[in-house]
């Protein structure tokens, strides 16, 4: 690997080429691979790929990844695997996170894909996922004393870290991860029917997600002063982009606003009350999203709840960032 580039500096590989180094990201939802180059004390993004699989489909039921599933998935990581090989990645590192934790099938799958693609996929804690998260998106937060609140909604699973951002390395003071992600909690509850099964469905869900944070809450002490709060996810980069009313994504608007609470909350409870075929209509949903962005809807306005801060820090960064910010300083776990 040799020393981290100082500042300026471009690390080379044999051909006196830049290195290359890549992360991928298994979610229980999406597969997302990130590709860069070290760049000054950060990096450039050098290629990217990001594709909804669901490989964590029908896994609360079941307990095991389908077969549609894993096909889907396996196609997936074969383009990643071309877009490593043409490259020329230097090092990588690939994670699975909540899906192959907890599918009975987890290993197997790991395996076939190693064998038909060549990617080695580590499956990592809920907590290691928290501290991934917060490396790659702890830039993003507000200046401000006291412990900040960085949160992940994931697929399978939601990750909470209280995080002290005093020092260059943000340091976590406590974490907590729960089992609601936006899959898995669309599943064990569904959508209802009409206006009071919607408002039925959702507060299910709220109350399943708060029940779930307990432990969580018991042990926080909300600062006096300002309370920052940074989410890293698809669901707060979508609610965001229906907030500011944009025709279509774009990172580069999203990534870093700061958004007030109460209009997350508002666009929350407002997706809340619409039907499928309603949300799907959307900009910035659009039918891949609609059946799910509801139970991101519960997760983060139960987040709104414990962490009551007046303002919302989104992030389009996270796990890959993190991974790659490893690498890049001779880290490989």
């Amino acid at each position: 690997m040799g020393s981290a580039p100082g500042p300026g500096r471009t690390v080379r590989g044999r051909w006196g080429e830049p290195r290359h180094f890549a992360a991928l990201d298994l979610g229980t939802n999406n597969c997302r691979l990130l590709i860069a180059r070290p760049q000054g004390s950060g990096f450039a993004v050098v290629d990217a790929f990001s594709r909804i699989v669901r490989l964590g489909e029908g896994l609360a039921t079941t307990g095991r990844l389908s077969d549609a599933a894993i096909d889907r998935t396996i196609a997936a990581l074969r383009i990643c695997a071309d877009k490593l090989k043409r490259r020329r990645v230097t090092l990588a590192r690939s994670v699975a996170t909540e899906a192959c934790r907890r599918a009975s099938n987890g290993t197997e799958f790991i395996e076939r894909a190693y064998r038909e693609t060549g990617i080695a996929l580590d499956i990592i804690t809920a907590e290691e996922e928290a501290r991934l998260a917060v490396l790659g998106c702890h830039a993003l937060l507000e200046p401000g004393d006291g412990p900040a609140l960085v949160f992940d909604i994931g697929g399978g699973s939601t990750e909470l870290a209280l995080v002290d951002s005093s020092d260059p390395v943000p340091r976590i003071l406590d974490w907590h991860s729960a089992p609601w992600g936006v899959v898995s909690l669309t599943e064990a509850v569904g959508h209802g029917e009409g206006a009071e099964g919607r408002a039925a469905a959702y507060a299910e869900m709220r109350s399943r997600v708060e029940q779930a944070f307990k432990p969580f809450v018991d042990r926080l002490q909300p600062p006096a002063g300002l309370r920052r709060l940074l989410g890293t996810s698809g669901t707060v980069t979508t609610l965001a982009s229906v907030h500011l009313g944009l025709e279509s994504y774009d990172r580069s608007i999203v990534d870093g606003l700061i958004v007030p609470a109460p209009s997350m909350r508002a666009v929350s409870q407002q997706l809340s009350r619409m039907s499928l075929a309603e949300r799907s209509k959307v900009p910035c949903i659009g039918a891949e999203r609609a059946d799910l962005v509801v139970a991101g809807c519960a997760i983060l306005e139960t987040i709104l709840d414990l962490w009551p801060a007046e303002r919302l820090g989104i992030a389009d960064r996270g796990i890959r960032e993190g991974i790659l910010r490893r690498l890049m300083n001779g880290k490989t776990i």
